[in-house]
Formats: structure tokens, C-alpha cells, sequence
């Protein structure tokens, strides 16, 4: 079953755009143009603000576009990534260009010594059962940042819309066992859940939560951001 694309939401007035039309947005967006307004008459010192689109390294469903400061780290983001999308086990994880063969980039590199318009970053959760994200960096300015932590979540895609195999009603949870065991994307709607005959096998069908880690090692939220 093909999944949909989804839109996001920005963060700051609360309008819903797809990819292209959420950059233009954030560039136009009022209610931001006001946070930057006023961040500017703080005093915070200026400096170099990284707008980077994060994506799923598959069809792209899940997106998130966040403005990362410049003496931010690859492990701030690390961290904001695992909190909001991977975090199961404790997995290992690392950034690279390239992918899996490209060069590795240490987790405490700056933000302003890696991040450069023409790359593009591939960070990797969990060597067996790998979540892959790209990162790339759309846009750039000079000014005092919209928060005291690392990164500002400026727009995340809206949870993707799932049909339920069995009616196509609005889907709410997925098996396991139809994913590992029959290669078939499970969701189910709240009234075939009951009647689904995997669900024992497996535990229960779990929720569907936002994050492409959605079905990878047991992985169930709760996908909230960090800050």
C-alpha cells in the first residue's frame, strides 16, 4: 500500500504547507518574522543560523525543517533526533557524507565547521536495524537565535494519514507480525484491531506515532520533541 505525502505544520502561526510551499512560508511567515523581531532587541550575541530540512532517508514522509545554531554540535543534534524520531534501545548512531560508505564526522564537530550548503548530511540510528536520515541545509542568516537551546523546531510533518487494510477507514495502530512476517504494512482501525488474528503472536498492534522508526525494533514513541 503507498503511503501518502504529508504536510507540516509551522511552528509559529500554525499553517500547514507541503515541502517547497513550507520554505516559502517560513521566509514570509508573519508570526516568525515578529520571534525574530523580537530576539533581536536581546542581548544574546548574533550569529550564524543554520536553516536545515531533516527528512526520512525513504519516500521523505516524515520532515522536519529546524533552524540550528551555529556553536550547536553534531551531538545536540544527535540528541534532538533520537528524542523526537529513533530512540528505542540505546542504539549506536553517526553522522557522515556520503551514507553508510561516506566518511564519518565526529559527533562533536560544530555545526559551523560542517554544515555548508552543498553537502548533504546522512545520519544513521541502530547498525541492525538502521533508521537513516538525511539533512541538509537550505538557507542560512546572521542574527540572535529564537532560543536558548541548540536547535528551533520551526515546522514538523502532520502524522501520516493511514488507511486501514481490511475497511480503509482511518488506521490507528500496526501490526508487527504482518510487517515482519508477511511484508505487508498492518494498520488497522480501532474496530479491526479487535478482530485481527496476528495480534497474539506479536503483542498487541501498536500505536502509530510520527516518526519513520514507526515498526523498527519494537519502536512505539513517544515521539514528542525534546524542547
Amino acid at each position: 500500500m503507498s503511503r501518502k505525502q504529508s504536510k507540516a505544520k509551522c511552528s509559529y502561526c500554525g499553517a500547514e504547507y507541503a515541502k517547497n510551499g513550507m520554505t516559502k512560508h517560513l521566509a514570509a511567515c508573519e508570526k516568525r518574522q515578529e520571534a525574530i523581531r523580537k530576539a533581536e532587541q536581546g542581548n544574546t550575541r548574533s550569529e550564524t543560523l543554520y536553516y536545515v530540512r531533516v527528512q526520512d532517508a525513504g519516500p521523505g514522509i516524515y520532515w522536519l525543517e529546524l533552524e540550528m545554531r551555529g556553536p550547536a554540535t553534531l551531538k545536540d543534534l544527535d540528541f534532538y533526533l533520537r528524542t523526537i524520531w529513533l530512540e528505542c534501545c540505546g542504539h549506536m548512531s553517526q553522522f557522515s557524507v556520503g551514507g553508510w560508505s561516506g566518511e564519518e564526522i565526529p559527533m562533536s564537530r560544530k555545526v559551523d565547521a560542517v554544515f555548508k550548503l552543498e553537502h548533504e548530511l546522512t545520519h544513521i540510528y541502530d547498525f541492525g536495524t538502521s533508521s537513516e536520515t538525511l539533512i541538509k541545509v537550505i538557507d542560512t542568516r546572521v542574527g540572535k537565535p529564537l532560543t536558548k537551546h541548540p536547535i528551533e523546531l520551526m515546522a514538523r510533518n502532520l502524522t501520516p494519514e493511514e488507511e486501514c487494510i481490511e475497511c480503509g477507514k482511518p488506521a490507528t495502530r500496526l501490526c508487527l507480525e504482518c510487517l515482519i512476517e508477511e511484508d505487508v504494512w498492518g494498520v488497522l482501525c480501532e474496530e479491526h484491531i479487535k478482530k485481527h488474528p496476528h495480534k497474539e503472536n506479536y503483542g498487541k498492534p501498536m500505536r502509530i506515532v510520527n516518526s519513520p522508526r514507526l515498526g523498527l525494533c519494537g519502536y512505539d514513541g513517544p515521539a514528542k520533541p525534546p524542547y
